[in-house]
């Protein structure tokens, strides 16, 4: 009797390791099948959704208006200062001739220049430890939950959204000598006469100061206000339970926890101290006080660097490389401080 064999269709193989997914198209190994994945669009194994269909490109195209921008206006202009650093440019350009090391020899030797630096620098030293503990004190007194306290919370922010020519402006109405603060203490019989707020030289620093403190007091507040929010509560109903006082539990609770806020705004104010120029000019007047003595290393920049006339733009960059390598060594010795804390 004869037997007849029925043809049995293939047995599909099972999906798993190496195999193929239905209905897609077989790649080729190694480096042709990862540069194929990289212009075309297709399907892989751990995609999902619009990623099936997305171009290694893609990302880097909604990055492109903020990568053009930094280059733009920051990466290019960097380099360039740097280059123009090593010539003898003038401020409305025309020919130049490159110097060398020229213009740092020339800035080594500037008593100005040191000036400004020492300027700079001590305003640095006294805004920034009063920056970092006093809009502490203040986030620590509006945190309360008190009648009015929102009046109190909007009234120390609202400088920081004043202008700062208006603030400079209102601030030397204040100091001068018939100005406000000068006529209610001769008035109150404890001056005779008027304190020199806007023509001595260190008096026009030191107000300077606290102007750039009044300004900067509610900005910083903010910041501490939202490290406050993160700290605890049960550790200074601990403290208290212990018998440690205000005091105390300020010092071994509060200024722990907000540590890394007082890392950052020791930092942001650093920074913004070295490049303060409104404050001085608005109540030191172009010159930066008498003789140019209170004049800080951005004012001296534009003093010698953007003057249209009697200007030296290569040894303006010259004197901004050297404020920018003086901000870069506080960051880097703050960033040190916090990894040397957290450690």
């Amino acid at each position: 009797m004869a037997q007849h064999t029925v043809d049995q269709a293939p047995v599909p193989a099972p999906l798993g390791a190496g195999a193929p997914r239905p209905g897609s198209v077989p790649e080729p190994p190694g480096r042709l099948r990862r540069a194929l994945r990289s212009v075309t669009p297709g399907p892989t194994a751990d995609a999902g959704g619009a990623a099936l269909y997305r171009r290694w490109w893609l990302p880097w195209l909604w990055m492109l208006p903020a990568i053009v921008g930094t280059t733009v206006f920051g990466v290019f202009p960097f380099l360039n200062t740097i280059l123009v650093s090593f010539t003898d440019a003038k401020p409305l350009g025309g020919a130049y001739n490159l110097v060398g090391l020229d213009n740092y020899t020339r800035m080594l030797g500037d008593s100005d220049f040191w000036l400004a630096t020492r300027n700079s620098v001590l305003y640095a030293l006294i805004v920034v430890p009063l920056m970092v503990l006093l809009p502490l004190l203040l986030a620590i007194l509006v945190e309360r939950n008190l009648p009015g306290i929102g009046f109190f919370r909007s009234a120390f922010y609202t400088p920081v959204l004043a202008s700062s020519v208006v603030v400079g402006l209102s601030w030397q109405w204040l100091l001068s000598d018939q100005g406000l603060v000068n006529t209610w203490l001769q008035k109150a019989h404890i001056i005779r006469e008027a304190i020199p707020f806007l023509s001595d030289s260190w008096l026009i620093l030191l107000s300077a100061m606290g102007l750039t403190l009044w300004k900067g007091l509610g900005w910083y507040m903010i910041f501490y206000l939202a490290a406050l929010g993160n700290v605890p509560k049960e550790l200074h109903e601990a403290a208290a339970v212990d018998g440690a006082g205000a005091v105390r539990r300020f010092w071994h609770v509060t200024v722990p926890g907000v540590r890394q806020s007082m890392m950052l705004v020791g930092t942001l104010t650093g920074i913004g101290s070295l490049r303060v120029f409104t404050e001085i000019y608005m109540l030191g007047g172009a010159t930066g006080g008498p003789g140019g003595a209170d004049r800080t290393l951005p004012f001296y920049i534009r003093d010698v660097g953007l003057d249209p006339l009697t200007g030296n733009a290569g040894y303006g960059a010259a004197v901004s490389v050297a404020l920018f390598a003086l901000t870069l060594g506080l960051t880097l010795l703050a960033q040190r401080l916090t990894k040397e804390d957290e450690g």
